[in-house]
């Protein structure tokens, strides 16, 4: 333990917190101080589907059905995705089972490519992907919560973002005071989201029963379909399965991760794959291509033909389904700081756990401050399509690395193992995206790479050269001291 940590100790013990005889820092019930592996695979398949499905399905399902040309040919992008979206998850299971460490993306490039790619991904997150996401999220939540309450009136912009303000900070309140309660919560946000699924997909199957067709009679009409419009079909049904990674940030608090994680991993996408295929097939039930096509939001449109005044209650099961994303995103990202801070691209303090609640404080609250600029004072959307192209650059690198690592580490323990051709497949699926991005949007790609690259200068800055001013050295270690007696957290013991 380092010599800034020594005095918080002492605190800690003086308060009724106990050492034990090999120096290990024990709660009031003689825990030892640090994550436990409190993720089983029901709350594992929690966090996968509740941070994959998110307000896209309910709300705007359409990028595919415009690129694609016909409700057929959809349907068969759907299931391509899908497929194409296990073979990611199936590499990174076989990256969560040999490599037993959280973080995700971060951690897996760290092994295979060494700190300073690591360092670049983990900057890009920082500084402007994460924070954007979880803003585009909570935003959602904050339309659609309010919704009911403003009905048929528009929203107020200022009252959005103060409701996407408190949502942010109860998620965040959550997730600093319980790793159990948040995944007991995730668990009740699936099941509504399920539950919100279930009342699309019922109703759509009986129509279909009755003999509802006709707006399948040509499915296949192959009359609008262009080959130039494929690539950005599938770019969207990519981003809609988006979010089976987040386990893998979350591995040293899963129990049994060489069982747990592959298992979690198939059931959630077999899950997410048929809700997508079935509810799209609802909604044409109902919808024809061109009334999808025109829709708002697709949910309700579908909520008002068959469900009468009941349609009022899908904005709030949008709500509830955007809010089971925030807290599986903040849940799974908090991890991945706290490991780059255990590996010393990070403040100390960020690595530390609760005395008392065993939840890795800091590492929860260092998005609060950006996310909070961002929602307020940044171009969030801006920002996003600078940065949607580095997230399926940098999977793709991590799967890569997963091949790398094949030749370069065989004798690895890897409890689970997939065929060649998965990662194959799936890391050329990666890269031609980031060509789509490259060619689509050459300007906003290259802002977002340009971005990115700063985090050269900052590896070399902060992370290389160690030998930092004394002034500098000082200030830093008071930060730390002052933070982590002002959140009472320690170093996590191993």
């Amino acid at each position: 333990m380092t010599k800034r940590c020594v005095s918080a100790q002492k605190d800690d013990t003086a308060n009724g917190h106990q050492v034990s005889q090999d120096g290990t820092l024990l709660d009031e019930d003689k825990k030892k101080v640090g994550l436990g592996k409190k993720v089983t695979l029901l709350r594992g398949i929690s966090i996968i589907i509740g941070t994959i499905i998110g307000a896209g399905i309910f709300i705007s399902p359409k990028g595919i059905l415009k690129h694609s040309g016909s409700i057929g040919m959809s349907l068969i992008v759907w299931i391509a995705c899908g497929v194409l979206s296990l073979f990611g998850a199936l590499s990174y299971a076989e990256l969560g089972t040999c490599i037993k460490k959280s973080g995700g993306h971060y951690t897996y490039i760290m092994e295979a490519f060494g700190p300073q790619m690591a360092f670049i991904r983990l900057w890009a997150d920082l500084i402007a992907i994460r924070p954007a996401g979880m803003a585009v999220i909570s935003l959602a939540f904050g339309q659609y919560i309010l919704e009911p309450l403003f009905m048929p009136c528009g929203i107020p912009p200022m009252a959005v973002k103060l409701a996407t303000a408190i949502g942010i900070t109860s998620v965040m309140y959550l997730n600093s005071m319980s790793v159990t309660w948040t995944a007991r919560i995730q668990i009740f946000l699936t099941c509504s989201k399920l539950l919100a699924i279930a009342i699309i997909i019922v109703p759509g199957m009986i129509q279909l029963f009755k003999g509802e067709t006709k707006n399948f009679e040509n499915a296949f009409d192959l009359n609008n379909v262009e080959l130039s419009g494929m690539p950005l079909a599938f770019y969207s049904g990519m981003y809609a399965y988006a979010g089976w990674f987040y386990l893998n940030f979350v591995t040293e608090e899963v129990e049994r991760p060489e069982r747990t994680v592959p298992l979690a991993i198939c059931i959630s996408m077999g899950i997410v794959t048929s809700c997508y295929v079935l509810t799209n097939v609802a909604y044409y039930t109902v919808m024809s291509a061109e009334e999808l096509l025109a829709s708002e939001a697709v949910a309700v449109t579908f909520a008002e033909k068959l469900l009468g005044k009941f349609s009022i209650a899908v904005p709030v099961f949008v709500a509830l389904s955007c809010y089971g994303s925030m807290n599986g995103c903040l849940f799974a990202l908090s991890r991945m700081f706290f490991v780059a801070s255990r590996e010393g691209q990070l403040p100390e303090v960020l690595s530390m756990v609760h005395i008392r609640r065993h939840t890795p404080l800091a590492a929860v609250l260092i998005l609060y401050p950006m996310t909070m600029l961002q929602l307020f004072v940044g171009d969030i959307y801006g920002l996003l399509n600078f940065m949607s192209f580095l997230r399926w650059l940098f999977i793709g690198v991590v799967v890569l690395g997963l091949i790398y690592l094949r030749y370069t580490k065989p004798d690895l323990p890897r409890p689970f193992k997939v065929p060649l051709f998965i990662p194959v497949v799936f890391c050329l699926t990666c890269f031609f995206m980031v060509f789509l991005s490259l060619y689509s949007d050459p300007i906003n790609t290259g802002i977002g790479f340009a971005i990115s690259l700063t985090g050269i200068p900052a590896y070399y800055v902060f992370i290389y050269f160690s030998d930092r001013p004394k002034w500098l050295q000082r200030a830093l270690d008071s930060f730390n001291r002052t933070l982590q007696i002002l959140l009472e957290v320690v170093p996590a013991e191993q």
